[in-house]
């Protein structure tokens, strides 16, 4: 289902494309499908300086070569305060780059504790309803956010359920390769946003399929 597809990742800040599915990202490139990203905010002021902006712009697109994606946007949002945007027009501006990239598949962040995922999935979800260019998208699906969030509070962190995991047991490689760019954002060991953690996550979701390493997602609109 995944070759030779334009596939439109959604991401609401830079890593969280590579976090999510950078193990699939480079498999569907490898099978020949083109991968656009999307990245919705950024490291911008009143919280983080323009040099701040500057580094994981960069950072980012080392990582897309990495995994091997060619085109991109940035829609310069501050991060946190993707709430702030006039709702109209956010999901304007992520239904414009539908209408002009045209993708067969959109993949979406799941929303978290992190109130920028929350945004994004929701204006995600509008810009990709089945009515108009959206009727030509194949599947909307929504990969797992690995936020600095997460720190399992009870009876308040969504609950993730995947009902599709790809197998990414020959392109783990390539995701920590990638993750390891984000050099401001990622650390070894620490947090659930670590590559210790990721890499035992991908461990995790492969056991759960028969893989060595696996990606989850979960699929909310798929037509065959």
């Amino acid at each position: 289902m995944f070759i030779k597809k334009r596939i439109l990742v959604i991401s609401p800040h830079p890593d969280d494309e590579t976090l999510g599915l950078g193990g699939s990202v480079a498999k569907f490139v490898k099978e020949g499908s083109e991968v656009f990203v999307l990245t919705v905010s950024g490291h911008l002021p009143p919280l983080y300086s323009q040099k701040a902006y500057k580094t994981t712009v960069n950072e980012a697109k080392k990582a897309y070569k990495v995994l091997g994606v060619e085109k991109s946007k940035f829609l310069r949002i501050p991060a946190t305060m993707v709430k702030d945007e006039p709702i109209h027009e956010l999901n304007e501006k992520i239904t414009s780059v539908i209408k002009s990239y045209k993708p067969n598949i959109v993949f979406i962040p799941f929303f978290d504790r992190h109130i920028d995922h929350r945004v994004v999935f929701e204006s995600s979800l509008v810009a990709t309803r089945p009515v108009g260019i959206g009727k030509n998208i194949e599947m909307v699906a929504a990969y797992e956010t690995i936020s600095e969030t997460h720190w399992n509070a009870p009876y308040i962190e969504p609950n993730f359920s995947p009902n599709l995991v790809i197998d990414v047991s020959n392109y783990l490689s390539k995701k920590i390769e990638a993750l390891k760019c984000y050099e401001s954002q990622i650390s070894f060991d620490e947090g659930p946003r670590s590559i210790k953690a990721i890499s035992a996550l991908a461990q995790f979701r492969g056991s759960q399929s028969g893989f060595e390493f696996g990606e989850a997602f979960y699929v909310i609109r798929m037509t065959l």
